[in-house]
């Protein structure tokens, strides 16, 4: 089958983007389409090699960079260039493929099917990371609704976008959540069906970490080096990370906190007192390894998170989690005080969004023991291997 990737933009890296990573290692022939995408950003050096197609925006100055969002009103004209109305000497003509895999959150990448409509176009299968926060009322990165004139901009293209969000989500052929989380946001927004299928969670682990995490069984055998928290987050907001920083100050533990700045960088996460907290920035995924297996725990702390990927990431490693009871979480960490039906535990939940409750949530961590073999095993549900394999399979029922 002729296959083509659809993905919202290339400009940041993070779960999304790992989980085109893996489609395009499935099907390396298959080019990227793409709304635009940024020369000098991380996800760009992370497919630079793969056929990538932009679309027309991609040639208007400063849109990559500046004007995507407040622009973002331009959606339905992007995506509809890659139609059979597309210029074919550019490339943008999805109709020559039987199969479209889109990969959809924020810029309502979707609508390329032949649901309902022209059976000239290729089948659809739409790899929702979730329908996009900021059209249905969830918390975003940048807190555009706190000024007025933003938010009411907001609301009136909102207004706008949600129906061709609806329309769009009509047209898709196959729907596949990446969590029962968005699962349920799916059926609510755009009333359909959808199979979830978990993102892939791959990291260069080798077996001699593997095996040094599984003989770590108790507290008073970690080595000095498990004397921190870590966290993952790109530093914007929605990711709990005043909240991670206010709690390190108030119980004293040593924080380290890996992502890179997006956006509307705020200088204020770096004020932290006393040197509790060592911001590092991005770093490799091997430099990842090591931090996550020498971290006492990982704190998972967003407030209804679509499915999130890091706190599996740190349990591959044998390392536990202290999260709050929300969003997709709840489908990978393992509490029995919170699901008594659950053994195996591989971390700690609070479920007031505070930072008293994740206070005694660390108060509580201290004095229980996590096994990390149950860690290992935990995180091995949400494999790569087991990610190809349903991919493989619903593409197997087409031909």
């Amino acid at each position: 089958m002729r296959i083509a990737l659809v993905h919202d933009y290339i400009k940041e890296y993070g779960g999304a983007e790992r989980v085109l990573e893996v489609l395009h290692e499935m099907y390396p022939d298959a080019p990227i389409y793409t709304a635009f995408y940024q020369k000098d950003s991380l996800a760009y050096e992370k497919f630079k090699a793969a056929k990538i197609i932009p679309s027309w925006v991609q040639y208007i100055p400063f849109f990559a960079t500046k004007l995507h969002s407040p622009l973002r009103f331009l959606a339905p004209v992007i995506w509809g260039s890659f139609s059979s109305r597309g210029r074919p000497a550019f490339g943008w003509d999805l109709s020559q493929y039987d199969v479209v895999i889109s990969s959809a959150s924020w810029y309502i990448t979707k609508g390329f099917g032949t649901r309902g409509t022209d059976k000239k176009k290729p089948i659809e299968i739409c790899y929702c990371h979730t329908p996009p926060r900021w059209l249905y009322g969830y918390k975003t990165s940048i807190a555009w609704q706190k000024y007025w004139p933003v938010k009411l901009y907001g609301n009136i293209v909102g207004y706008f976008m949600r129906k061709y969000d609806w329309a769009a989500a009509q047209k898709v052929n196959y729907f596949v959540a990446n969590s029962k989380e968005v699962q349920g946001r799916i059926k609510e927004f755009y009333k359909r069906k959808s199979t979830v299928i978990y993102p892939p969670v791959s990291l260069p682990i080798s077996r001699q970490s593997l095996v040094s995490s599984q003989k770590l069984t108790t507290k008073d055998q970690r080595p000095a080096t498990r004397s921190y928290y870590f966290m993952v987050a790109r530093l914007v907001g929605g990711k709990g990370i005043e909240m991670a920083i206010e709690a390190a100050e108030r119980t004293g533990i040593k924080l380290k906190i890996a992502g890179a700045p997006v956006g509307y960088y705020t200088p204020s996460f770096a004020k932290a007192s006393e040197g509790k907290v060592e911001f590092l920035g991005h770093v490799t995924d091997e430099a990842l390894v090591e931090l996550y297996s020498g971290a006492k725990a990982f704190f998972a702390l967003s407030y209804d998170e679509d499915f999130g990927i890091t706190p599996v990431e740190a349990m591959l490693c044998g390392t536990p989690v202290i999260a709050y009871y929300g969003g997709g979480y709840k489908e990978t960490v393992v509490d029995p005080s919170v699901n008594s039906k659950q053994s195996g535990q591989t971390g700690v939940f609070f479920r007031e969004y505070s930072v008293d409750s994740l206070v005694k949530a660390i108060q509580k961590f201290e004095k229980i023991k996590i096994d990390p073999k149950a860690c290992i095993q935990q995180a091995q549900k949400f494999s790569k291997e087991q990610f190809m394999h349903s991919i493989t399979r619903i593409l197997q029922t087409l031909s």
